[in-house]
């Protein structure tokens, strides 16, 4: 039964993986910064070694978009130097590593969905970080080791897009949202289930890059009628251009990810995005 080491074990994805664990053959180590500091080589080199780890799943992220651009340092510390980390690790212990990323690598100005060999080009220090991250990692090269682009994460653990609608929708009578940014949901419980189906499937030379979300493609806008609808409540949205809701960070328009690949290779179903929504309202008990 291979030991499996989960880092940032209370965020969305982690918190998935944690609720799927009893499904699957594997001994699973769940970390968090508390209790693992992944910054720390020394301390992750004599954790994995304690524990016979197998394969690492980088869950650990600064995910705060917005806030990375007045502490760049903590976002590059835990996005690039962390992940540097591990993958030293995964490559001298001979172990596989699976490390999360994001669509944020990318500008956003494509009109087709995003392969994995496009150029990437971040518009800002948290996309700025993840890059790194995937060039840290893509430099050392550890065999067996992948790298899993996903976008706009959403769980019934922890604050994200879809929690905060159903609360803003509780409270308001109508909401302005942004229609002019494209992409693709990804429920972290599919992306959770994606990684252990593929973790014992993983065999290559050198780092590869998949793109992972949940199928179909909407907007900001649409997404939150959907919520909306499905929730049962009367709260209207309204659309409105990015201009109109300016943030820190510079929003990707289009960043639909192309996950051809990962269905070739590791022959997965990926849900429709709609599915997902409703397994994730009906689990937080908001679907009406």
């Amino acid at each position: 039964m291979p030991n499996v080491l989960v880092t940032g074990a209370n965020g969305q994805v982690g918190s998935e993986l944690r609720a799927l664990s009893n499904a699957y053959e594997y001994t699973f180590f769940f970390t968090d910064r508390g209790t693992l500091d992944i910054g720390d080589i020394n301390a992750v080199e004599a954790f994995v070694g304690d524990n016979a780890i197998d394969a690492i799943l980088n869950c650990a992220a600064y995910t705060a978009v917005d806030k990375a651009q007045s502490e760049p340092d903590n976002a590059d510390a835990i996005n690039h130097l962390a992940v540097k980390n591990l993958a030293h690790i995964a490559k001298t212990k001979g172990i596989t590593l699976v490390h999360i990323s994001t669509d944020y690598v990318f500008d956003g100005t494509h009109h087709r969905p995003y392969i994995e060999s496009d150029a990437t080009h971040p518009m800002g220090v948290y996309g700025q970080s993840k890059c790194d991250g995937e060039a840290a990692m893509l430099a050392i090269n550890p065999a067996n080791s992948l790298i899993l682009r996903t976008s706009w994460v959403y769980s019934s653990f922890g604050a994200n897009f879809v929690k905060t609608m159903v609360r803003l929708g509780k409270e308001r009578t109508s909401l302005g949202v942004v229609f002019d940014q494209v992409g693709t949901p990804t429920y972290a419980r599919d992306l959770a289930r994606a990684m252990l189906e593929i973790l014992p499937q993983i065999e290559s030379r050198d780092v590869e890059i998949y793109h992972y979300s949940n199928e179909g493609v909407t907007s900001w806008y649409d997404f939150a009628k959907e919520i909306m609808r499905m929730a049962k409540l009367s709260c209207a949205i309204h659309p409105l251009l990015s201009q109109e809701y300016p943030t820190p960070t510079k929003r990707p328009h289009y960043s639909v990810l192309d996950k051809s690949k990962i269905k070739k290779i590791f022959a997965i179903t990926i849900p429709y995005w709609k599915d997902s929504l409703d397994e994730m309202l009906t689990i937080l008990g908001e679907r009406k």
